[in-house]
């Protein structure tokens, strides 16, 4: 319109102001929007609070107290930068001395059970996945879960049954918050070979990864020795085709023709779409693979895309992201790809020590916009409504500040709670689902059967005679629920 009105050597004066108002407010409303999107864009300000649901704090603790943390070093190293400057922020407002040190993700539950036997170390340790093994030398932690639960809401279920054991009926962890772990695929690769947005299921990975390997070489990456990454994806796998190694109340339920299933694709998704090396991976194997260029299919956290936003090059434009794949009765069942779980020992004693641990945790909890943020979006909040940011329309994960292109490709992991499970689903976790993941019981029967070493059902079988034993020996201790042997 404007073209039109300065082509009139006579224009209309009111249609000109008209045109003028309206063009105003709109690059009025249009700079209020772009102000609303960048305010949504940033983290909730750090605030600390003396009062979670029952719970009181000081807002100053006495002289001399002090907290030590022991975490894992984090997968994006710019969040151990934050919460190293969170905690003395923390420990200034609070007159608390606060050390926190990182080790590798590895060392985390030898590094529990020696301070546990030698009774001192430090305040709390951050754990990968659920410690329930350890409960006879943790505190409860009902009170600071009950007031989580009475501040921030409702949490994620995949941490409610990674800090919870039913048979014991206690809190032995806090557990701040969780890492999606969805399917990642070449998008050049798998639309050349017809499936423009991935493979949905088992199904299109085995057609579509054989498709694109006997082509290109380019391989379906997903680990078969005794690694993380390999557990996940074995587990993904037996949960989506219908199986389980327990049922809810906690009998063991792995031999099972859905297991069996899984267990006989796995044999074809090898033969077809993938290479011997997958047998001696560690958990960066397939994020290296991926990276350089010669994996078709990952099933990983968002760190490794994170890793090659800062290499650059042409891979994190060609990746895409799945909710996980649908099994042959259309379930999805993803894991989360690690938790993070504050445990306080028993040898933590000092009532000042315990209040201000207690104190600290609700505190992060209350901040998670941040944590969620400087992780560049690999910490998912235990609860929803701490990082609103990342699940608004618009927000972090529709409108990535840390360089996706396009800007939503992270868009899919807003429904992650909507198919993302636990260890020991669709019962708790406890000690004997942890020891059969410590002993990486189903990579192994996977291994088997892709090696050729064994038959499908007497891998199963194997696998299943180890897990009953498992269970037997942790439910004679009263860990564990059900009847079966």
């Amino acid at each position: 319109m404007l073209r039109a009105l300065l082509a009139n050597k006579r224009p209309n004066k009111s249609k000109l102001a008209g045109f003028l108002t309206s063009t105003l407010v709109a690059l009025a409303v249009t700079a209020a929007g772009v102000a609303s999107a960048e305010q949504t864009l940033k983290p909730s300000p750090v605030k600390f609070s003396s009062s979670y649901g029952k719970m009181t704090f000081p807002e100053h603790y006495p002289d001399g107290t002090s907290i030590s943390i022991t975490q894992w070093s984090h997968f994006v190293p710019r969040y151990d930068k934050w919460v190293d400057q969170y905690a003395q922020d923390w420990g200034k407002a609070h007159n608390v001395k606060v050390t926190v040190n990182h080790i590798s993700i590895g060392d985390v539950p030898s590094t529990l059970a020696a301070s546990i036997a030698a009774g001192k170390g430090p305040t709390l340790v951050e754990m990968n996945a659920a410690p329930s093994a350890f409960i006879e030398g943790l505190q409860p932690l009902d009170d600071v879960n009950a007031a989580a639960e009475a501040a921030f809401g409702k949490r994620a279920e995949t941490c409610r049954h990674t800090s919870y054991l039913p048979a014991k009926k206690i809190w032995y962890g806090f557990c701040h918050g969780w890492v999606v772990d969805p399917g990642v695929y070449r998008t050049d690769l798998w639309k050349e070979a017809g499936y423009p947005d991935g493979p949905a299921s088992y199904a299109d990975l085995l057609k579509g990864g054989s498709k694109i390997f006997k082509k290109t070489g380019t391989p379906v990456a997903v680990g078969l020795s005794p690694e993380l990454d390999s557990e996940f994806f074995a587990r993904a796998l037996i949960w989506s085709f219908g199986g389980s190694v327990q049922d809810a109340k906690g009998n063991v339920v792995l031999d099972s023709p859905q297991t069996l299933a899984a267990v006989k694709y796995m044999k074809e998704l090898f033969a077809g779409a993938m290479t011997p090396q997958v047998f001696a991976w560690n958990p960066a194997s397939n994020n290296q693979a991926y990276i350089a260029g010669t994996a078709s299919y990952i099933q990983n956290s968002i760190s490794f895309f994170r890793s090659a936003q800062e290499i650059g090059g042409k891979i994190p434009q060609e990746t895409g992201f799945r909710p996980g794949l649908k099994g042959p009765g259309g379930e999805v069942h993803m894991p989360a790809h690690v938790w993070f779980i504050y445990v306080m020992p028993k040898y933590v004693t000092g009532k000042n020590k315990i209040q201000a641990a207690k104190n600290f945790m609700l505190d992060l909890e209350n901040n998670y916009s941040n944590a969620s943020y400087y992780s560049k979006f690999y910490d998912f909040p235990a609860f929803r409504t701490q990082a609103p940011q990342l699940f608004a329309d618009g927000g972090w994960l529709d409108n990535d500040p840390w360089g996706s292109k396009p800007a939503d490709k992270l868009s899919i992991l807003k429904t992650a709670s909507d198919w993302t499970v636990w260890l020991g689903y669709p019962g708790y976790a406890n000690p004997a689902i942890g020891e059969v993941y410590q002993k990486h019981i189903l990579s192994t029967m996977l291994a088997n059967v892709a090696r050729g070493s064994a038959s499908p059902q007497d891998s199963l079988d194997n696998a299943t005679e180890q897990v009953r034993k498992i269970f037997k020996k942790w439910r004679d201790r009263g860990f564990v629920g059900g009847g079966n042997q």
